[in-house]
């Protein structure tokens, strides 16, 4: 879809989760808002597809009806490691659903683009935005893209821009976001396979116990993702660490799947449907300031993925909410000092939900580089479904605030433990 206009109030760069949640809670307050979005719709985009109460609450939150073909539900995670199956069903509680979903990025994207373009937002597809576009201060006034296959030149002005451009982050980069080469970086692959026996299963399914060809297991987890509709999503994600050496993850994902049984059809190319594809996963923050001269980043060009579980969607999307949240206000006031001073809140407001534990998270994704912490994960703690409870609860940030029970409090008690990030703070003065 393409629109007349070049001008609005809030332009957001990318259709993802991130960017149509944004546009969709913008135009839902009367904002004036454009996507421009680089693809066509439906796409192709490599994920696991699978979606935590986290993310299910912000999709309840926009009013997608869960219970629609095409979502399939699941109960919660059944863990796999060195001969051990343990099932730990999603907690239910104030703040999140007791239960999950699985849906395709093949339409999953799409189906929130238009809900943000059914409450108001203007949708530009197949334009790609190439440069920012400043002031004489430096501040960003819009963009320039290039549209449709002859990639026809068109700038884009607006006030405020948001970047939801992906793990790329090209215009965040051009602005001068910087990427933290000491923070972590996962690396994924997955592909789908036709599982008569596994498309309808219950649970998400993730192994522990993931290996390199030497042997040593490595910190990261391999995962079959039940979709419903005849296949299942199958991958393997890594935490890239000095300490665990180089490793071609996507020559992993045959020899793990040669370790299921062979009824459930993940062997070979029989049952495969499409090919195996990769790709980064930015976590912990990586990417910082999230707000730099007019321009305010999200989900994976802020380098939002959860560190604990490689988990981006749900984070993509509170972002887009919390952003949404602001830029109504920051408009209200003049353009200068006095709106840039509100739109500084944004990155404070994600430091103080997220920073801490993000940095709990970064804490343990580098002990899960360890052999003798990552034996202790994939060898102890899953044979105790107390402990395994537990920790579905921190690993995919599912607790109340305040605590409703014992785990909350000691969940809530162990991220504040921790300092708050004090980078974080320091590239948003």
């Amino acid at each position: 879809m393409t629109g007349p206009r070049s001008e609005a109030q809030v332009l957001v760069v990318g259709a993802g989760p991130a960017g149509a949640t944004a546009a969709y809670h913008l135009a839902r307050q009367g904002v004036e808002v454009a996507v421009l979005e680089k693809s066509g719709f439906p796409r192709e985009k490599v994920c696991g597809d699978g979606l935590t109460p986290r993310a299910v609450r912000h999709l309840v939150r926009m009013g997608v009806d869960t219970s629609a073909p095409g979502w399939s539900r699941n109960r919660g995670l059944r863990f796999v490691s060195r001969g051990v199956t343990l099932e730990v069903d999603w907690p239910e509680s104030n703040s999140f659903p007791g239960y999950g979903l699985t849906r395709t990025r093949h339409d999953f994207d799409q189906l929130l683009a238009e809900r943000a373009v059914a409450a108001g937002a203007v949708l530009y597809t197949r334009t790609k935005v190439t440069a920012p576009l400043r002031d004489a201060s430096g501040r960003i006034t819009g963009v320039r893209a290039v549209c449709g296959p002859d990639g026809e030149p068109r700038d884009f002005s607006a006030p405020v821009v948001i970047a939801a451009d992906g793990v790329a982050g090209r215009l965040g980069l051009a602005m001068g976001v910087t990427r933290l080469g000491k923070r972590p970086v996962g690396t994924a692959v997955r592909r789908y396979y036709r599982s008569p026996a596994k498309h309808q299963d219950p649970y998400l399914e993730s192994w522990l116990d993931l290996r390199r060809p030497d042997g040593r297991i490595l910190p990261g987890y391999s995962w079959i993702f039940p979709l419903g509709d005849g296949r299942v999503n199958v991958g393997l994600g890594v935490l890239n660490d000095s300490r665990t050496g180089t490793t071609d993850i996507r020559k992993m994902l045959a020899p793990w799947l040669e370790r299921t049984p062979r009824e459930w059809g993940l062997r070979g190319e029989e049952h495969a449907d499409g090919p195996l594809r990769g790709a980064a996963l930015p976590m912990g923050f990586n990417r910082l300031p999230h707000h730099r001269q007019g321009l305010l980043l999200i989900g994976d060009a802020g380098g939002m993925v959860n560190p604990c579980n490689g988990e981006g969607i749900a984070y993509a999307m509170e972002a887009g909410e919390l952003v949404a949240d602001l830029v109504p206000q920051a408009l209200s006031r003049p353009s200068g000092p006095s709106r840039d001073q509100l739109l500084e809140r944004y990155p404070r407001e994600v430091a103080t939900r997220l920073g801490r534990y993000y940095r709990l998270g970064r804490v343990f994704s580098s002990l899960m580089a360890r052999p003798l912490f990552t034996s202790l994960v994939t060898q102890n703690a899953v044979k105790s479904p107390p402990v395994m409870a537990a920790m579905v609860r921190l690993l995919s940030n599912l607790s109340d605030r305040p605590g409703a029970d014992a785990v909350d409090h000691l969940v809530n008690t162990l991220v504040r433990v921790f300092p708050r990030d004090k980078e974080l703070g320091a590239r948003h003065r």
